[in-house]
């Protein structure tokens, strides 16, 4: 494979670097982040070896903090829109139809050999899951929670048909993409993960000020000229990236609570949106982080161990609002109302 200038260029100033690819038809395109997830390598395995710490021994656990680090940012970056639109299961669902999209990569793997990334695949599957349910909710007179339930249905039939067929050992490892899995954190799905990050964030931050219109009032951003079903289009799609990004290492079944848990535990400790974002990233990394380190010296499933480290942080986050409500602090507001910071207004997500 021919390294592009500047990858080659960083090579030479790093010879140590290992080029992490495995040969997949990707590698021309992620060949550049190899290049970024080697140096992180190298720098995290040098930390290791100055600290003595154990998990930084190994080169997948660098790929799984880094994976971890990301899902620490772009979860409640997302999760705080959907948390106070009311939108929390969605997680769930589209959750439920990446784990076909990943049975669809298997599939195609096992059956015509093309070698793609059932990582890749879930993307795709779940990206369009996520406009259907909108398809659905505009077209029908289905509520939300309607059509986020037929999707997810859907879904996750289509996935259990695909690996029950079997074919090509299909059903082989699928526990990894149901419970998520340290170890399986690949540099070609870390490298995925990574270009999902740029977009997620870069389109969150091109697009901040329509989202935050749409999330607490639809019927002025409307009539203000901002199209609101392409901007909740634009959302769930996130969502859907979001979803499949973080399932490498928290599985299908836990992967929306890094949506949820965070966002809440910060909205009880915080009033303005942008507040309750930053300090909600605060709480997913620092649950990402100390769960990944517990799963590793406990040897337990990470995803859970994230998720109930998450939980304990929000019941932290719960008592520290209590007590400043008790010694008269506004600084703990309720769920539903929560101020945007936009003209020093208030909006409730009702």
């Amino acid at each position: 494979m021919t390294l592009p200038v500047g990858v080659a260029a960083l090579f030479a100033a790093f010879p140590g670097l290992p080029l992490q690819s495995k040969g997949s038809p990707l590698d021309p395109v992620l060949a550049p982040i190899y290049a970024l997830l080697d140096l992180w390598s190298l720098l995290l395995g040098a930390l290791g070896d100055a600290t003595g710490i154990g998990l930084l021994q190994y080169g997948f656990m660098h790929r799984a903090i880094l994976v971890g680090l990301c899902i620490g940012v772009m979860a409640p970056l997302i999760g705080t829109f959907l948390v106070h639109r009311q939108l929390a299961l969605i997680g769930d669902a589209l959750a439920h139809t990446a784990f076909a999209g990943v049975a669809v990569g298997l599939f195609l793997n096992g059956v015509l050999s093309l070698g793609v990334s059932p990582y890749l695949t879930a993307v795709v599957v779940a990206v369009l899951a996520a406009l259907l349910i909108e398809v659905i909710s505009e077209t029908t007179d289905a509520y939300n929670d309607v059509s986020m339930a037929i999707v997810l249905s859907t879904g996750f039939a289509l996935g259990t048909v695909l690996i029950s067929l079997n074919a090509g050992g299909l059903a082989v490892g699928i526990n990894q993409y149901l419970f998520g899995n340290l170890a399986t954190v690949s540099a070609e799905n870390a490298a995925i993960l990574l270009v999902l990050f740029g977009i997620i964030v870069a389109t969150v931050a091109l697009t901040r000020n329509q989202l935050l219109y749409v999330t607490f009032d639809e019927t002025a951003a409307e009539v203000s000229g901002i199209s609101v079903a392409w901007y909740n289009r634009v959302m769930v799609m996130l969502t859907a990236l979001v979803v499949v990004g973080a399932m490498q290492i928290m599985g299908v079944i836990l992967v929306a609570a890094m949506l949820v848990v965070p966002v809440a535990g910060a909205a009880q400790v915080s009033r303005s949106f942008t507040g309750s974002l930053l300090i909600s990233v605060v709480l997913a990394e620092l649950a990402v982080l100390l769960g990944i380190g517990a799963a590793y010296y406990g040897e337990a499933t990470a995803g859970g161990v994230i998720v109930l480290v998450a939980v304990a942080i929000y019941v932290a986050a719960v008592v520290v609002g209590k007590l400043l409500s008790a010694r008269g602090d506004d600084a703990a507001p309720e769920l539903g109302s929560i101020e945007t910071g936009e003209s020093g207004s208030s909006a409730t997500s009702d």
